[in-house]
Formats: C-alpha cells, structure tokens, sequence
C-alpha cells in the first residue's frame, strides 16, 4: 500500500472516533496525520518518551507490554487493524508508561496531538467522542483484571477462543477455526499465564475432544461443549 495512494480521511470516517465527523473536519485532521512503515519487532514507543500523538493500527499487530523489575515481560493489550492505542496518555502531558512493539510487518496511522486539540477546540462533541472511546478500551481493561482474578487459567483460554472468534451463537455444532493473530507466548502474557501453562491447557482441551490445534489454527470442534466446559 503506497502511502501517496491511502485517501486518510476516508480511512479516519470509518473509524469509530471519526466516524461522525463531516469530510470538512476529516480533511483538516487529516491534515495532522501520517502513516508509518514498520518492520516486525520494531518499536513503536518507549516507556519514557514523550506522548505527543496517538496511533491507530491499519494493518499488522502490536502490543503494548511492561517489564517487569526481574527483566519478565507482560502483554498488557494486544492492537489489531482498526484499533487505536495511547489516545488517553496523550492529554495527560505526560510520557509514555508502556512500551509498543509490532508483531508483525504493520502500517500505522500516527494523529498528532495538535491536530486533535485544534478539532476540539473547533467542535467540542468531538471531545465526547474521544471520551467514548478511551471509556470502551477501559470497559475493556477492566473486564480483563475481573476475569483474571475470579476465572481459572483454563476458562480464560476458553474465552480468548470463543471471544476472538466472536461467537454468538453457543448452541452451533459446526467446526469453527481460530487463527491465533500472534505466537502461542504472547497471548499467555495477554492472559497472565506461562506459556507452559497455556500449551498444557490447549492440550487438555484437544485431549477432551473439543479442539484441534495446528500450529496456530485452532478448530473449534463444539463451540457449545467448548463454552460449558468444566475443568475436571
């Protein structure tokens, strides 16, 4: 994808912050916006560095992890195309407190803080907006805690499964892949498990007949034996 081909404020309308916004304001946000190329591994943002933009992921993956004082590593969230991150540090003034790395060779859209500012100042729904979407990745980080300190290790896995394929419907027979979008050790991190432990869970669950796993395609034999699964 050329850069000088990408129609940014067609892409900004689409997304769920900008998604109101009239063409006027989306060319002139557009205007405080760039795109950028990134090979897998590279670094997006240090903890430390100063939080003058916020990113939205076109394509690729990256996650946003802490390190620990003994040197571990854990995945705090994982961000996929369409999504954006660091849009709340960045009207603290504050640095960054997380790192960003891409899992994969990705393109992401950077929106600088000014820009933002200047639309806000011009219009102040938009700030609304912003905060609307700042408050649905909170829900989310907090649904993650309360499921990691009152569900097991096995039915965390469970529910990345169901969760990632979106599964609404239960009650379905049919078999139902999940391509894991990065390795098996990044999403135990996600989950606060050792990789070990997710491994051992990913077997139990093949074991009892109700997943296959290959590599990183993992069919879903029975979404409803899979979603009332009890650990034995």
């Amino acid at each position: 994808m050329e850069s000088r081909s990408f129609d940014l404020p067609r892409y900004l309308s689409v997304l769920p912050l900008f998604n109101e916004m009239s063409p006027t304001e989306l060319e002139r946000l557009a205007l405080g916006c760039q795109l950028r190329r990134l090979a897998r591994g590279d670094m997006v943002f240090h903890v430390g560095q100063p939080c003058e933009e916020f990113h939205v992921t076109v394509i690729g993956q990256v996650k946003l992890f802490a390190i620990s004082p003994s040197g571990q590593e854990k995945v705090i969230e994982l961000i996929g195309p369409g999504n954006s991150f660091a849009e709340a540090l960045m009207f603290t003034g504050k640095p960054y407190i997380l790192n960003a790395q891409t899992l994969t060779d990705s393109l992401l859209l950077v929106v600088k803080k000014q820009a933002v500012l200047a639309e806000i100042e011009r219009e102040p729904k938009f700030a609304l907006r912003m905060l609307a979407g700042i408050s649905r990745r909170l829900h989310g980080l907090v649904h993650d805690v309360e499921a990691y300190a009152l569900h097991s290790g096995t039915q965390r896995v469970i529910g990345y499964l169901l969760r990632e394929q979106e599964v609404e419907d239960c009650a379905t027979h049919e078999t139902i892949t999940v391509s894991l979008p990065v390795s098996k050790a990044t999403i135990a991190s996600r989950l606060s498990l050792t990789p070990e432990y997710f491994s051992r869970v990913l077997h139990e669950l093949e074991t009892a007949g109700l997943i296959e796993v290959d590599k990183r395609d993992i069919r879903i034999l029975d979404v409803r034996r899979l979603s009332t699964y009890q650990v034995q």
